[in-house]
């Protein structure tokens, strides 16, 4: 067979391909729902545990700081270990992590953020490799179907957390699933241990990519698009509210961001393995996440839902495009582990400045226009590397044993 055109370990193998398939979009679903679900119980968690409001932001703040830290350190782990084995421990880490979020000690539920955060960053970087490892030649596809379920599985987390703490009374049962969810999933991967060919190589070797221009790239892309999400996700209702949109308009439009970004997340990837260079997919991102910040900063109230849209589109592109990048510039499954280390270390860390940045330039000024030229400024250089990261070029890296 030539190496050319690899075609992965399930070749004329469907059934086991079936639960490859299942085992990645599993652990997948798992990398949002636990963290979100919190957010519309703010209240009664606050209430049950008597913390303050700066207190309860730590249950989403330092996840992202996790993130940034965590990231990095997952090439060493898959050096030594092999990375369905990884992601089985991860999936582990995760249940506990948000089974000690249910605890009314609140140090405790600190340091179940924190386990369920260090697990999230270790899968958000191996899954892009095991990807490419599964389905080399479909890779495409299969990032699209990955960034789709980290999408619904944040949905999911938000949508069922009200219904189910009014049906049972109590917080605890919406966020409890989230603790079941990833032990149930760890039976779909308890198969992919007999996956030779993405085991502990041989002969493991450190992969630098930080002289990389190509990495680089990609990192900074990863790094503004995750910027630019979590600043709209954070302060979109509260500009919308000031403006003069009542709390239903103001959420609805902020919803809408991630119902837009859903067929985005698939058809990108797709259409980014099908061509040559991904450039022409970058302008587009960067045109519609443009258009929609500039109509938040010129006209909020005129068509808040269209800017939201807007926002959707580009939010989704962008993240599929980054993801989709993690696989097209590497040549190997141990360069994609490496590609998605460094951007999503340095990514997460830039998302968790975000809205504390604006939110500063927002308490200086008294105004939101600052915050959104900031913004729209941000645009233009994820827009300048989104062009070098989609080049047709490899990341070149220094390997040392």
């Amino acid at each position: 067979m030539s190496s050319s055109h690899p075609q992965g370990p399930f070749m004329g193998r469907p059934l086991i391909s079936a639960l490859a398939i299942a085992a990645l979009m599993l652990a997948a679903a798992n990398l949002r729902g636990g963290l979100v679900v919190v957010g519309p119980l703010v209240v009664d968690i606050r209430d049950s545990l008597g913390i303050s409001a700066s207190s309860f932001s730590l249950l989403t703040t330092l996840p992202l700081i996790c993130f940034g830290v965590m990231s990095i350190c997952v090439p060493w782990l898959t050096r030594r270990w092999a990375p369905q084995w990884i992601t089985i421990v991860g999936l582990i880490v995760i249940s506990l992590g948000v089974g000690f979020r249910l605890l009314d000690n609140f140090s405790l539920v600190i340091l179940g953020t924190l386990l369920l955060g260090c697990a999230i960053a270790v899968l958000n970087v191996l899954i892009p490799g095991l990807v490419k490892a599964f389905f080399p030649s479909q890779v495409g596809l299969m990032t699209g179907l990955y960034s789709v379920t980290l999408s619904m599985g944040a949905g999911i987390g938000v949508y069922l957390a009200v219904p189910l703490m009014e049906q049972f009374n109590n917080w605890r049962f919406p966020v409890a699933m989230w603790a079941l969810f990833p032990l149930f999933c760890v039976l779909f991967w308890l198969p992919m241990l007999r996956v030779k060919s993405v085991g502990r190589p041989a002969n493991p070797q450190r992969i630098s990519l930080w002289r990389d221009k190509t990495a680089w790239a990609i990192t900074v892309f990863m790094g503004l698009q995750s910027f630019y999400f979590y600043s709209m996700a954070t302060w979109l209702p509260k500009i919308l509210l000031e403006n003069g949109l009542d709390a239903h308009q103001a959420g609805t439009a902020t919803a809408l961001i991630n119902l837009v970004s859903i067929p985005f997340n698939l058809f990108v990837p797709i259409l980014a393995a099908k061509m040559a260079h991904q450039r022409w997919l970058v302008i587009g991102t960067f045109l519609v996440s443009f258009i929609g910040i500039l109509g938040v900063w010129w006209q909020p109230t005129a068509a808040p839902l269209l800017w939201a849209a807007f926002i959707g589109m580009g939010c989704g592109g962008s993240l599929s495009l980054a993801l989709s990048f993690f696989v097209l510039r590497a040549e190997n499954t141990a360069q994609a582990t490496a590609l998605s280390a460094m951007a999503q270390s340095i990514g997460y860390l830039l998302a968790a400045l975000g809205p504390v940045s604006l939110g500063l330039l927002h308490d200086m000024s008294g105004h939101w226009q600052g915050a959104l030229l900031l913004l729209m400024s941000l645009q233009l250089v994820q827009l300048i590397s989104g062009l070098i990261a989609g080049r047709p070029l490899k990341v070149v890296p220094d390997q040392r044993t």
